[in-house]
């Protein structure tokens, strides 16, 4: 097994980069920290290598290497990480296919795309599709958030108008999110829907709610001016499903 102890070797400081978004994109790799985690990359089939501090944390299938607590701090994104670190390949690319499907425009909060991500998984989603301003897919802190969940499901990356007009031509019914839309108690239970969730500040573009079937609201006591997009979320995958 190799062995490396000091942060500064140049292996080491390379993978350091792969905090940074433009260098996952250009080498097509990811860290990620936590036993769980690496668990769920290993059975997706997208671990690559792993860096353990104890030899009996040894991962069967992929190269092991042993390093310092040193090295793994300094990989790591948490302050105190649990002594294993994997480097992973990206997700494979896939096609806009699925019955039911979030489309996610400009949410940034990596917390809030985590608990979207796995409510979906609950409710039957089969695809993510990450528009132009959402958060980067493999942002440290929304891979943590999604707590495993995202090696068990399919996101791609995709501009949301060419998108829509994708998704219509199957004859999937699209369906915003908006104050002014229908209640949502007023909308059946669906098999299949495309559901635009937009950012809790500035809500769906204008230009993208003009291409929806229909949109809907939640509707809540006065006292309250809208819902964390999270919560939203959930409630309306929940009574669609």
């Amino acid at each position: 097994m190799r062995m490396i102890a000091s942060p500064n070797n140049d292996f080491i400081r390379k993978l350091k980069k792969l905090h940074e978004k433009k260098h996952r994109d250009r080498e097509r790799m990811f860290l990620l920290e936590g036993y769980h985690l690496i668990g769920e990359a290993k059975a997706a089939g997208l671990l690559e290598q792993v860096f353990i501090v104890r030899e009996e944390d040894f991962v069967q299938g992929v190269e092991n290497v042993l390093v310092s607590e040193s090295v793994i701090k300094k990989l790591a994104f948490t302050v105190s990480p649990q002594p294993i670190v994997g480097l992973c390949g990206f997700f494979p690319d896939h096609d806009l296919k699925g019955n039911r499907i979030l489309l996610l425009d400009g949410l940034q909060d990596p917390g809030n795309l985590g608990t979207i991500l796995r409510s979906s998984l609950g409710f039957g989603v089969d695809l993510l599709v990450f528009g132009s301003g959402a958060v980067d897919i493999y942002n440290d802190k929304f891979i943590r958030a999604t707590q495993g969940a995202i090696f068990r499901t399919k996101v791609i990356k995709k501009d949301l108008l060419t998108a829509i007009k994708t998704i219509k031509r199957k004859g999937i019914p699209v369906i915003g999110t908006s104050l002014n839309g229908k209640p949502l108690r007023e909308v059946p239970r669906m098999e299949s829907y495309a559901l635009i969730l937009g950012s809790e500040g500035r809500g769906v573009e204008t230009a993208i709610l003009k291409e929806t079937d229909f949109n809907v609201t939640i509707e809540i006591r006065p006292e309250l001016e809208s819902l964390n997009v999270a919560v939203a979320a959930g409630i309306i995958m929940h009574h669609l499903d």
